[in-house]
């Protein structure tokens, strides 16, 4: 059996964080800024962690 190939454009969307979550940055932040409001931009600035319904399938593309 051959290994797994990793699916590039998924590795280089998240981070894996210590404990095995993995780690994103918020998409809004892009453009259209000028209608978003400061506290909404500020907050879009942090990453987020990714919801238990999808970890498991983004765990498999990048082969952990």
């Amino acid at each position: 059996m051959p290994k797994m190939k990793t699916r590039k454009a998924v590795a280089g969307r998240f981070r894996v964080t210590a404990t095995g979550k993995l780690k994103a940055s918020r998409p809004g932040k892009r453009h259209l800024l000028t209608h978003k409001t400061a506290k909404r931009k500020r907050q879009l600035r942090n990453p987020a962690l990714l919801d238990q319904g999808h970890l498991k399938t983004y765990k498999r593309l990048m082969c952990l």
